[in-house]
């Protein structure tokens, strides 16, 4: 099983976000002039260009779910929840969160549409769950929303793009409400793109944080097999790529060699790119990763697992690796997640372990399987085993 996209989830955002000119008025400068203009009028007359807002309560999207019933049995789709100002201002009236230009976040436009999309986090206002609940949205983990996500539906793929650089720039904001260099507190600048210090003496910008992060599939010199690992959080049977953090002062290549020896013990020769991809689900207090894809050949066979980093690594054949491909009901996975997120929305949630829909057709759960067609990790691996080859050089492709 080979699934081919036109970019990786997260990334493909289809909002922009640059102008030719600050007077442009789908621009920051000028968008950001226009909402305090109508925050102050208090005005809900439609204005040109049109606003939407997107809430997130502690990291979760507004979001719904629509049926389609158009022939396909009925089979649920997600949405982002986004609201009018004049919507958001009516949620907020008599909330806990101020509604300012302080509180928006510019996301971007798509001058198609004459409009211009903003983030708010609303995690201090009690009440908007049921409130929202009562029209059937409600507040979604990113990561539901990820594995809920049609991959050829290119529309609920951008709807995810957004999703993921609005919670990243949130999520910044959040953490960055102190200046590093003195202790006072940011006020947000540029429609919320960066913040300054707010200390007269220091004045420091501060800018969106990514934190790079390189994933490589290391393969052996006969290129017949993939080394594959596990942590202890990984749900029972996955096996992944090896993965870690650049470090200050090393290049990609340098990080692969490293994390893989590190974590291995298996020396690295020839590294070679892949392809990249946002990742702004990723461990507690990092706003967004960018995951750095690479093929890694080894320049040695003999495993010694770093304990404190995995629980496990192993060499896996080709064929191995083919029928965890095979087996693995993506699909199916996929429908499951879209089902849970339509029962949160109508607020009859019920939980269940995705991992349990990853088995053969006769019912018996498959030995292993890799992450799906969200991550990079399936695509540098789906791509090695099934031999894709771009510009005459095998395993390079997406």
């Amino acid at each position: 099983m080979s699934i081919n996209l036109n970019s990786h989830a997260f990334a493909g955002n289809p909002i922009r976000l640059n102008t030719p000119k600050s007077s442009d008025p789908f621009s920051p400068t000028s968008a950001f002039q226009t909402l305090k203009t109508l925050l102050l009028s208090h005005t809900h007359e439609p204005s040109s260009p049109d606003f939407k807002v997107l809430p997130f309560r502690k990291g979760r999207p507004l979001a719904g779910s629509v049926c389609d019933a158009s022939g396909s049995g009925g089979k649920p789709s997600w949405h982002l929840g986004w609201l009018s100002l004049g919507e958001c201002r009516a949620f907020l009236e008599n909330s806990e969160v101020n509604l300012n230009e302080d509180s928006l976040v510019y996301l971007g436009f798509t001058a198609e549409d004459d409009v211009v999309y903003w983030a708010i986090d609303v995690s201090e206002a009690t009440g908007l769950v049921s409130e929202f609940g009562a029209r059937q949205f409600c507040f979604v983990e990113l990561r539901t929303l990820m594995v809920a996500t049609d991959w050829i539906d290119a529309k609920a793929m951008g709807e995810l793009a957004v999703a993921g650089h609005a919670r990243a720039l949130l999520e910044w904001h959040t953490s960055s409400r102190f200046c590093g260099y003195c202790g006072a507190k940011t006020v947000p600048m540029d429609a919320g793109r960066r913040k300054s210090c707010s200390n007269e003496l220091c004045k420091r910008r501060v800018y969106p944080r990514v934190d790079p992060v390189v994933i490589m599939l290391v393969i052996d010199k006969e290129n017949d097999r993939a080394l594959l690992s596990r942590q202890s959080r990984f749900v029972p049977r996955m096996w992944s790529c090896l993965a870690g953090f650049i470090e200050p002062g090393e290049s990609l290549e340098e990080a692969v060699r490293r994390e893989t020896w590190e974590e291995a013990g298996i020396e690295v020769g020839e590294v070679v790119y892949h392809s990249s991809q946002p990742w702004p689900v990723g461990p507690s207090g990092i706003p967004c990763q960018l995951m750095v894809g690479f093929f890694a050949y080894a320049k040695s066979l003999e495993i010694n697992v770093d304990k404190e980093e995995l629980e496990d690594a192993k060499w896996h054949s080709r064929e191995d690796v083919k029928k965890a491909l095979t087996f693995a009901e993506y699909k199916k996975a996929q429908r499951t997640a879209a089902d849970r997120v339509d029962q949160i929305c109508k607020g009859v949630e019920k939980g269940q372990n995705l991992s349990a829909d990853f088995s053969v057709e006769s019912g018996e759960l498959a030995s292993m399987f890799i992450p799906g067609p969200f991550a990079i990790a399936h695509h540098l691996i789906s791509s090695w085993a099934n031999q894709v080859v771009v510009n005459g050089a095998e395993t390079h492709g997406f």
